[in-house]
């Protein structure tokens, strides 16, 4: 079962060791991941290449146009919001994509001293209290397909576009997946004029939501941490930092598919089952 939360978020810890070694350990970092949508492991080595040992741990990491692993550090021309210096506000990764990565893996390998704090909110908990509070609002942003693109060169060139909703839901309405990302979303909108003041009006509240204090947690990484998160349900965003002529602040991060994920889940409870 899930548990929702907000600002009362007790972040779960695991020593990244533990889950490459431990199969109790990995047990437990993955049903958490899956029950809470966000838990970060600690103690990993401050350089490159920590991301691929847990894609080996799990089975592997899903590619995407910014390659297998990505730097995520302020760069002259970036071709992404993340590379650079400012706020990113709340989002969820990749809703350009038919199919976004599941889970987001992000090593801090090189903290600044100033800003780059780390926020995030629970999607689902936010979805529960906009169908509640509003059932218009959730039904809008539930069915309205919006338009998401992104174009440009990074570990090859691409220019990739899709329909998502903002908010995916099964067949009894509950929210599944959550596709938001105001860096993606697109000039374009073909919806009937009638229906663009109440969608932005649904998203506004849905926004306001997101950003309450009651809803969003705040912590900050510490080099050698590395978080991992339900992207489908968990939207991130970041505080801006001070800009300077060194790289001050560096994370590599990493995608996994949830299938890949789930079946290392099955695999190692059979494991610890038949130990036990």
């Amino acid at each position: 079962e899930r548990q929702y939360w907000g600002s009362d978020l007790q972040l779960p810890k695991i020593p990244f060791e533990e889950i490459l070694y431990n199969d109790e350990s990995a047990y437990k970092w993955l049903c958490t991941l899956k029950k809470l949508g966000i838990v970060v492991l600690t103690g990993a080595a401050t350089r490159q290449g920590e991301l691929v040992k847990l894609g080996h741990r799990i089975g592997f990491l899903r590619l995407t146009f910014y390659g297998p692993t990505w730097q995520v550090q302020d760069k002259a021309d970036a071709n992404n919001v993340a590379y650079t210096t400012g706020k990113l506000c709340f989002h969820t990764d990749y809703p350009v994509l038919h199919h976004p990565p599941g889970v987001q893996l992000l090593h801090c390998i090189k903290q600044t001293a100033a800003g780059g704090e780390s926020q995030v909110v629970d999607g689902f908990n936010v979805c529960n209290k906009l169908k509640k509070q509003n059932p218009q609002a959730y039904q809008i942003l539930s069915s309205t397909a919006v338009d998401y693109t992104d174009v440009g060169v990074d570990y090859c060139d691409f220019a990739v576009q899709c329909k998502q909703r903002i908010i995916d839901v099964d067949s009894r309405g509950q929210a599944v997946r959550i596709n938001y990302n105001n860096a993606t979303r697109d000039t374009v909108f073909d919806i009937p004029a009638e229906k663009v003041r109440p969608f932005y009006a649904a998203l506004k509240e849905f926004d306001d939501l997101l950003n309450s204090a009651e809803h969003k947690f705040m912590y900050k990484l510490k080099p050698g941490d590395i978080v991992t998160f339900d992207n489908w349900r968990v939207l991130h965003g970041r505080q801006s930092y001070p800009s300077g002529s060194e790289v001050t602040r560096h994370l590599e991060g990493a995608y996994a598919d949830w299938d890949v994920v789930m079946s290392r889940l099955r695999l190692l409870r059979k494991n610890v089952q038949n130990r036990d």
